[in-house]
């Protein structure tokens, strides 16, 4: 039975999990990065039409298609929103990216935030019966 250096072995597993991480990462922020430059125009172009029309509609006193620019105005809203969450979703990735580079990237992030210290002190973790 041939020996296993356990810790090399152990090394090794903790090597390729960082490097198949960093591949994964590296390619979801390219997709975030192509949709975000879509979002953008589509924003942009979104955004005008409401305005355009709500602006015609307002000129010409037609009340139901000065709706129809505030629906547009909206929708761009909404557009926008995808666009600054994908944003802080890619800031979040290239952090990541960053931490493997630099030897410090922690594989998994606390599901649960551990309370501070400050916190601790005010409030018990069981509460005493009286």
């Amino acid at each position: 039975m041939p020996v296993v250096d356990v810790t090399s072995e152990i090394q090794n597993l903790f090597e390729k999990n960082k490097l198949e991480d960093l591949k994964l990462f590296m390619e979801k922020r390219k997709c975030l990065n192509s949709w975000n430059m879509v979002l953008i125009y589509l924003f942009h172009v979104v955004q005008s039409a409401g305005i355009l029309t709500t602006t015609i509609a307002a000129g010409y006193d037609m009340k139901v298609i000065v709706w129809v620019g505030v629906g547009f105005n909206i929708l761009a809203s909404l557009i926008n929103v995808f666009e600054k969450t994908n944003t802080g979703i890619s800031k979040h990735l290239m952090k990541d990216i960053q931490a493997i580079k630099n030897g410090t990237y922690v594989d998994e992030e606390p599901l649960v935030e551990l309370p501070t210290k400050a916190a601790a002190a005010k409030e018990p973790l069981l509460q005493e019966e009286k």
